[in-house]
C-alpha cells in the first residue's frame, strides 16, 4: 500500500471472514445482517471505526478483524452517505477478497 491508497474499514467476526475467504468474497453487512438484506456493506473511515467497534460490537463475545478494504481493488462500487450529521462508506455489492489487504484481530473489550 502507499500513502495514495485510500482504505476503508469494515468490523467483521473472525467467523465471517473466513467464510468469505472460502467463498471469495464478503457479504455481511454488519452483525447478524446480510448484504441482501440491507442492501449495502456498512463500513467506516480511519477516524470512525473505533466508534462503530464500540457502539455495535462491545457485547460480541466471538473473535472479530477489522478488514482494510483498498477501494481501487473494489469490484462493487461505494461510497460516502450521509448518516445524521456525518457520512460513511458503504459498499453496493460483495466485496471481493483480493481487496481487502489486511485482516487485523481485534482484542476484546474488557
Amino acid at each position: 500500500m502507499t500513502d495514495q491508497t485510500r482504505v476503508i474499514f469494515h468490523v467483521a467476526t473472525a467467523a465471517d471472514w473466513r467464510a468469505a475467504l472460502a467463498a471469495g468474497e464478503y457479504t455481511t453487512s454488519t452483525i447478524g445482517v446480510s448484504l441482501e438484506q440491507e442492501g449495502f456493506i456498512h463500513a467506516a473511515r480511519g477516524d470512525q471505526w473505533e466508534h462503530v467497534r464500540r457502539r455495535y460490537y462491545a457485547e460480541v463475545n466471538e473473535p472479530l478483524a477489522l478488514l482494510v478494504i483498498d477501494v481501487a481493488r473494489l469490484d462493487p462500487p461505494w461510497r460516502e452517505d450521509p448518516v445524521g450529521d456525518d457520512t460513511y462508506p458503504h459498499v453496493y455489492g460483495p466485496i471481493n477478497a483480493d481487496a481487502v489487504v489486511a485482516a487485523v484481530p481485534l482484542a476484546p473489550f474488557g
